[in-house]
């Protein structure tokens, strides 16, 4: 059932760090600068319990542990990259810790592990079934109550994106199928539906694991079990048509993936150029897509980060992170991503900066009916020849950089509408589209935008550094594309965390200095205003010696 918890525990007389902490150290204890005291002020009583609702009953069975607690360990472990049992030993006894999530008291209980596990679990079958992720919607509500409280206007921001494989071993072709068969044989083998003689097949082909059969065979010799595996398959796969088991489904779909049957009925293995980037790449994560990015190959997921990067603010927040499989390109994100930060920042925003990656007509377009200025640094593609300008009249201007001249252009109405222009080069025709000329003139709106705009985008890389810091060889520890969307966001309520923090000690360093100097200044005036009352009241007949022996004393 359904309970919010209080927002504040009562202190124990006996257990309560008053009673534990003396002198300088509880003094160290109850700074409210401290990062714990900061962390459960701006992160844990935060969190509206309200948006986990729907993951319990309302009506019925016992109480659900406290969400903030949970949330707020969750939010812990991802910041120095612990593991469980250290984040609840240290949930336990360090108290710090505790003070950090609300729990002053020794003796406050802590989750147990079942309830921490059986949580995580909810969310993630919630996402599958609804399609929200509580954990993105909680982010969005905690970051939107902090740009709130201080004044991140986010009417400027920046994005980036990095792609994040995926806790999986990197499997060859016939370890994938190897591997997917073994999972489901292992599933019915008992069930009696398949034949003595299939048996015995699939316990020998099946008996090494798939890496030691890739080892030891030659390069013939694994096509042939290849191709053998794909025969079995192809005859295991009716008898279970009515299965509902989630390594069924895989099965299906790497048969559908890795082969195909041609007229005759015969299995044939598709060629590598048939397989797509988003077939499945491993048996424990069917969600990761493979991509190759500037020499980058991962099998995982594409992270994008956006964040506010105003003016004169000194303190810029992460409003949205995205997830989603590798294959997604950059320019899938721009728009969506937008929006919901739009969602989070108070302010509309005015200008957005980001690479060339991100660059599409659709995303230009975008910007321009919103009225959103659209920063980049480059664009994909090689630089053309030729540079084009219109004229007052509308007419097309084309200037060879090569030859380095004016050439003639004429406009040309296709029979589907398309408007073209057509110019004679040395021994045909070249034509352009509204999209060549589009794609010079952003160039030369990239080479003209000063530099101190451009540079706006620049930290944002410091921002995707953060985001996978406990991950320096890009491999998470999670699988699946929901996991990746909790860690995600959990880890940017991490980051913001750190920027306000360092923002709050730095406000108070500034209110600290400026309150010595104007004490001092007050000190100052009190100093000229007696020394003129002392000055007035004096005998006039004393000498000026008497006079300043009588002020000193």
């Amino acid at each position: 059932m359904f309970k919010k918890s209080l927002e504040s525990s009562p202190l124990n007389i006996f257990t309560s760090p008053k009673s534990l902490f003396s002198g300088n150290s509880l003094k160290m204890y109850e700074d409210e600068q401290a990062w714990h005291n900061q962390f459960r002020k701006q992160v844990t009583m935060r969190i509206d319990e309200n948006i986990f609702r729907p993951l319990y009953c309302q009506d019925n069975g016992t109480p659900n542990a406290s969400v903030r607690v949970l949330v707020a360990m969750m939010v812990l472990k991802e910041a120095e990259g612990l593991s469980d049992q250290k984040i609840f030993e240290n949930c336990h006894f360090n108290l710090l810790v505790r003070s950090a999530i609300g729990l002053p008291n020794a003796d406050d209980p802590v989750p147990t592990e079942s309830t921490y596990y059986l949580f995580r679990k909810r969310i993630q079958e919630y996402a599958k079934k609804e399609n929200e992720n509580l954990f993105e919607t909680a982010f969005a509500q905690i970051t939107k109550d902090q740009c709130g409280e201080f004044e991140v206007s986010g009417k400027r921001i920046r994005m980036d994106s990095k792609l994040l494989g995926s806790n999986i071993a990197w499997l060859s072709r016939y370890e994938l199928i190897h591997e997917t068969l073994r999972l489901f044989y292992d599933q019915v083998k008992q069930s009696g539906q398949l034949n003595k003689a299939t048996e015995d097949r699939l316990d020998e082909l099946l008996q090494l694991e798939g890496n030691k059969v890739v080892y030891i065979c030659s390069s013939e010799e694994v096509k042939s079990r290849l191709q053998e595996l794909g025969e079995l398959i192809y005859k295991i796969l009716p008898l279970f048509s009515s299965s509902t088991s989630a390594y069924y489904q895989i099965l299906q779909r790497v048969f559908n993936e890795q082969y195909r049957v041609d007229e005759k009925k015969v299995v044939v293995a598709r060629e590598k150029e048939e397989i797509s980037a988003k077939s499945v790449q491993s048996p424990y994560d069917t969600d990761c897509h493979y991509r190759n990015k500037d020499d980058q190959k991962v099998k995982g997921y594409s992270i994008n980060i956006t964040e506010s990067c105003d003016d004169d603010k000194p303190l810029n927040l992460i409003g949205h992170v995205d997830v989603r499989k590798a294959s997604a390109s950059d320019t899938c994100f721009l728009q969506h991503d937008i929006e919901k930060a739009q969602e989070v920042f108070p302010d509309k925003i005015q200008a957005a900066h980001a690479d060339g990656a991100y660059h599409s007509p659709d995303n230009q377009q975008y910007c321009k009916d919103n009225e959103i200025d659209l920063y980049l640094h480059a664009i994909q593609g090689a630089k053309s020849r030729y540079q084009f300008n219109f004229s007052e009249n509308g007419e097309l201007s084309v200037f060879d950089t090569i030859a380095n001249l004016v050439v003639d252009s004429k406009m040309i109405i296709s029979k589907d509408g398309t408007v073209k222009w057509r110019i004679k080069t040395e021994n045909a025709y070249r034509y352009f589209t509204q999209k060549d000329i589009d794609g010079y003139l952003i160039r030369k709106q990239i080479a003209e935008t000063p530099i101190e705009t451009l540079q706006f985008r620049n930290n944002v890389e410091a921002t995707i550094f953060q985001l996978s810091y406990h991950y320096p060889n890009a491999k998470s520890r999670y699988r699946g594309e929901i996991k990746h969307q909790m860690w995600a966001n959990i880890r940017c309520l991490w980051v913001n965390f750190v920027r306000i923090l360092k923002y709050i000690k730095q406000l108070c360093q500034r209110t600290s200095f400026f309150a010595k100097y104007a004490i001092r200044s007050i000190i100052s005036e009190l100093y000229f205003a007696i020394n003129s009352i002392l000055t007035a009241i004096l005998p006039n007949n004393l000498s000026s010696f008497e006079n300043t022996r009588f002020y000193i004393a």
